[in-house]
């Protein structure tokens, strides 16, 4: 071996141990993951699946610390003013990483300035119904809607959420006016669908999913190119006649700004090991959510990608919040 091979090899060698040796010894204390919606939505409920792996893994206590409110910018605003150390994180869907900046005038929070890590996972949103409404498919919803304008109303995880825009869509592609009803979180609206106190809530399939299950509620068509696996039977967004009413929440995990690279990898890195795990795709697959990983940039680059549909998306639709 040449002179030139050998101290290409070990500067090779050279720069992967370097890499791991930045982030060696993390982490050597509790990791915090801020979600920024309450307990019992999907957002909450398969970002614990994870964090237990990664304790296991890391050996530390990984804890998730529910911070909702202000449709994710409380939870936002917490993660985006801590140290840049790798011990809290934020773990949330699209709103305030790719839709709050389009919707407020100002935000405590730039939300290009996170750190991507990973995507955890994918989920349709579905349209949900109370039992007892009076209607079982998205055309007779939309025909009960049009005969009783201002009547029917629709729950959301909060103002600016994506089920708040995902019924804005359908508001604006089905010509019917309905009412908005915002909760702080997935988990309350469920509750107050499953009791008839509202009428509609096209949220994450993973979290109505055992309602659905349970009888409480009917699922009146899926905001998808394609059924899903999980619930079969429920037509996509071109069966029931809107084609374009296309709407999937993913939840990613985000550092705060300054983030060292190495300790972004090495989360990004055993995250994606979790994800392959046989018992945590089972689970995520129980709540209807499509596991994702992936690497950094590619991270990046779907949440840029993102920000670009929904800004249409509340351009079309003209939402606009204070």
């Amino acid at each position: 071996m040449g002179m030139k091979a050998r101290l290409c090899l070990v500067l090779a060698v050279f720069l992967l141990a370097a890499v791991p040796a930045q982030a060696q010894g993390w982490p050597q204390k509790t990791v915090r993951i801020i979600v920024p919606f309450p307990a019992g939505g999907s957002n909450d409920t398969l970002c614990r699946i994870v964090a237990d792996k990664l304790s296991a893994e890391w050996k530390q206590p990984v804890i998730i610390d529910n911070k909702a409110g202000a449709g994710g910018n409380i939870g936002a605003e917490i993660v985006y003013n801590a140290a840049g150390d790798g011990y809290t994180l934020l773990c949330a869907p699209p709103p305030p990483l790719a839709i709050n900046h389009n919707l407020y005038k100002t935000l405590p929070y730039d939300w290009a300035k996170f750190v991507p890590i990973t995507v955890l996972a994918l989920t349709p949103n579905v349209i949900t119904a109370r039992k007892d409404l009076p209607a079982s498919t998205a055309q007779e919803l939309i025909a009960y809607a049009k005969a009783n304008p201002g009547k029917v109303t629709y729950a959301s995880q909060g103002n600016g959420s994506t089920s708040h825009l995902s019924a804005a869509m359908l508001a604006a592609q089905a010509g019917i006016e309905m009412v908005h009803v915002p909760y702080k979180g997935e988990g309350p609206a469920l509750i107050d669908i499953t009791a008839g106190r509202v009428d509609i809530f096209i949220g994450n399939i993973s979290a109505a999913l055992r309602f659905e299950k349970s009888g409480q509620v009917k699922f009146l068509g899926l905001a998808a190119k394609s059924r899903s696996p999980v619930a079969p039977q429920v037509p996509a967004a071109a069966e029931i006649g809107l084609p374009d009413l296309i709407a999937s929440a993913w939840f990613a995990i985000v550092a705060p700004p300054g983030t060292a690279d190495a300790v972004v990898q090495k989360i990004n890195l055993d995250t994606a090991a979790a994800l392959t795990l046989g018992d945590v795709r089972a689970k995520f697959l129980e709540q209807g959510a499509e596991p994702v990983g992936g690497t950094t940039a590619g991270t990046a680059a779907f949440i840029r990608d993102e920000e670009m549909r929904w800004r249409a998306v509340i351009k079309s639709a003209n939402v606009t919040l204070e």
